[in-house]
């Protein structure tokens, strides 16, 4: 039930911006409340690549992991990521990265629900603030890692 959706304007290319995204394994190093992330699996496909992964997410004295499966599209500067275990009911979680002058319009969609209510209760409020924290984290570690543009 709760969802989250941003748009944010970088003055990075989207394919920098999903290269960026793409690599999850990263994660840990800068985005917040994540904790640690392993890849399972890894396929190739007709230019995709599918990946299986768990993410350690924590916020004080709760952690959780669960497992996603990620679909890289990189023909369609768009990132797909689908739930199969965990502390969720669902989650569904998409990234476009589209052309914006001369970077790129980054577009991020969660939806997702907690099994557990007390679990949503005290989870809600702070995964809800850690999503309008994504964006910026993903920003700033684009400008770490492609140089800082300035601004138009």
């Amino acid at each position: 039930m709760p969802k989250f959706e941003a748009t944010r304007r970088v003055a990075h290319t989207p394919e920098q911006m999903f290269a960026l995204v793409a690599d999850i394994e990263t994660y840990p190093q800068f985005l917040p409340l994540c904790e640690a992330l392993a890849v399972r699996s890894r396929k190739e496909r007709d230019g995709r690549t599918i990946l299986v992964a768990d993410m350690s997410i924590g916020y004080k004295a709760i952690r959780e992991t669960f497992t996603t499966q990620v679909l890289l599209k990189p023909d369609e500067h768009a990132i797909d990521v689908k739930y199969i275990d965990g502390p969720f009911k669902y989650l569904s979680n998409v990234w476009r990265f589209e052309p914006d002058g001369a970077g790129c319009a980054v577009r991020f969609f969660i939806d997702y629900e907690f099994k557990s209510r007390i679990l949503g209760a005290l989870m809600g409020t702070m995964f809800d603030r850690a999503f309008r924290m994504f964006a910026e984290a993903f920003e700033k570690r684009a400008d770490i890692i492609y140089g800082k543009k300035p601004a138009a």
